[in-house]
């Protein structure tokens, strides 16, 4: 599966509760650059992006994107973005995660961050690596990214005996 991304992204947005503040700081600063792409967000964070994002169009006469809600994390968010992100439906993580705090979904947590890593989704998880996704000069162009080829591993034969 190599798909180009095309230069209107689709981009997911996480963040953990002791995160979400840092997430709308981020995302009221740069409503211009995420306006013009769609956005998926989990839970509580989908609808804050969303009002954030809304809030800043409105104040700029400008037209807000479609932001996809997701249930959240722990109530299989985290897993519904995963699958998006196999099916190709996501190019883009932004996860500010808390290190600091023990998550109930931890194991979805992981899972997701393997699953962007395994197909190659370029994933922030703190505010510098977003500041730089965000202001590659690759963010709003086309892009054919390189996805390891696991045919092998499907294909492996399995002894039985």
């Amino acid at each position: 599966m190599t798909e180009i991304m095309k230069k209107k992204k689709r981009i997911a947005l996480v963040a953990h509760d002791n995160r979400k503040k840092d997430m709308m700081e981020w995302v009221a600063y740069n409503w211009n650059e995420l306006a013009q792409h769609s956005l998926v967000g989990t839970g509580t964070t989908g609808k804050l992006v969303e009002e954030t994002i809304k809030q800043k169009c409105v104040e700029n006469d400008a037209v807000p994107p479609e932001v996809t809600r997701l249930k959240s994390g722990p109530l299989g968010g985290d897993q519904q973005l995963g699958s998006m992100i196999c099916e190709g439906l996501i190019d883009m993580v932004i996860f500010f995660w808390d290190p600091m705090q023990p998550q109930p979904h931890d194991v979805d947590v992981k899972a997701l961050l393997r699953i962007s890593v395994l197909y190659n989704i370029p994933t922030a998880s703190n505010r510098s690596t977003a500041d730089f996704l965000i202001s590659s000069e690759l963010f709003h162009k086309e892009y054919k990214p390189r996805i390891k080829d696991y045919s092998g591993y499907i294909t492996r034969s399995i002894d039985m005996e």
